[in-house]
């Protein structure tokens, strides 16, 4: 059974790593080949600051780096993915190469979206992938840059200024609403940004870039009022998109991401997506959703493989989930940012924000103090009726577990 996967980041290596290690219990003896279009290891992009700050390589690649070569696969690196025939199970290489399959994986992750004019321009850097952010951060080290202009301050926002700063450089964000809007409430955001501003960090939050300036390489940042702000370097941070261009005319029916179903199939025979690429459905508001994170494409490269080999594995979804690890001031957000009822709790830089609709926990925010993260989500996930407990369940010494295995 041949099988191809397109993409080494955690779904990938994962699907992989799982097919070998349960194919023998079937009887099956999988050929499998990983096309990347990076040419490095796999790797873990949330451990690209500590690599740069700290050269920590074994973060980075966080298998090994000759993960390949002990897992027995081939493993063609630094080679970008053209087209996907569904009809004829082949994919096309931007060498002109043709691989033929009998199993296909879509793991392909997701790229800069960025929908600001000039974003191409030399210059302009992201921190998508480890290409690009090498660059700019070699750069720096060498003293060749000493300050750079983020656009936009969400998640991979705030993580590129902090390694900047870490790295000597002083860093301007701006950003057109508050920071981190898809992942914090406004209050939660403002203890990221007093945090940021403490650093030495400047953050213009309310304000809209239109475009990056320059002929041959950019030069500033347009700003909606006609003013130009420049710097010695660029980053675009304004969002992530799936990598699914490359699959017009394929046949995959494509919203956001490659819709799948609870199995990570999608509508075209013997092929599978999984990770940042991977539309699946959000297990609290029911809706179609990509949940880019890295744990979610672990899992859904696990259930993958179960599939492809006949094992009964249903993925049971993901929520919006997610924390801050290199701020100094812990953040964990899950679920939703609002409700019909909040309860909250503040005392300096700690904040607790837990969100109710029909007595149940539909998401909650965690500033300073993120005890009972896990309590609480079990909660929200099990969709227990919490409203006997009121206010009380704030008290992070309240006994979260004793009201999770009770409930």
């Amino acid at each position: 059974m041949r099988v191809l996967i397109l993409g080494a980041g955690p779904a990938g290596i994962t699907a992989a790593r799982s097919l070998l290690e349960l194919a023998p219990a079937r009887a099956l003896e999988p050929d499998i080949t990983i096309v990347s279009g990076e040419p490095f290891p796999p790797y873990s992009p949330p451990a690209m600051a500590d690599h740069f700050l700290h050269g920590r390589d074994a973060s980075l690649y966080w298998l090994g780096e000759d993960i390949c070569d002990r897992l027995g696969v081939d493993y063609q690196s630094g080679i970008g993915v053209r087209s996907v025939d569904t009809e004829h199970q082949s994919v096309i290489l931007d060498d002109d190469g043709e691989l033929d399959y009998d199993r296909l994986v879509i793991a392909t992750g997701s790229r800069l979206y960025a929908p600001i004019d000039g974003y191409d321009l030399p210059g302009v850097y992201n921190f998508k992938s480890l290409t690009a952010a090498r660059e700019l951060v070699e750069h720096a080290q060498r003293g060749e840059v000493r300050s750079a202009l983020i656009v936009g301050a969400g998640f991979i926002g705030v993580e590129v200024a902090l390694l900047l700063d870490a790295l000597g450089l002083d860093v301007t964000m701006i950003q057109r609403r508050w920071v981190m809007p898809r992942m914090l409430d406004p209050e939660t955001a403002g203890l990221v940004l007093e945090e940021l501003q403490r650093r030495g960090i400047t953050v213009v939050q309310n304000t809209e870039v239109t475009r990056f300036v320059g002929k041959e390489r950019a030069t500033g940042v347009e700003l909606q009022d006609g003013q130009t702000v420049t710097a010695d370097a660029y980053v675009a941070a304004t969002g992530v998109k799936p990598n699914v261009d490359f699959l017009a005319g394929s046949g995959l029916d494509i919203g956001w991401g490659i819709y799948v179903d609870n199995r990570m199939r999608t509508n075209c025979p013997n092929v599978w997506a999984a990770g940042d690429v991977a539309e699946t459905i959000d297990r609290l508001s029911g809706r179609r959703f990509v949940h880019a994170i890295w744990p979610n494409a672990r899992a859904q490269g696990e259930v993958v493989a179960r599939d492809v080999l006949g094992y009964a594995a249903d993925y049971e979804g993901a929520e919006r989930m997610n924390s801050m690890k290199h701020l100094g001031l812990p953040i964990m957000a899950v679920g939703e940012a609002e409700g019909q009822q909040e309860l909250r709790w503040r005392q300096g830089d700690q904040l607790r924000k837990i969100f109710l609709s029909d007595g149940r926990i539909v998401g909650f925010r965690l500033a300073g103090d993120i005890r009972g993260a896990g309590a609480y989500r079990a909660l929200l996930l099990r969709g227990s009726d919490v409203s006997s407990f009121g206010a009380a369940l704030l008290d992070p010494n309240f006994a979260l577990t004793r009201c999770v295995s009770s409930s």
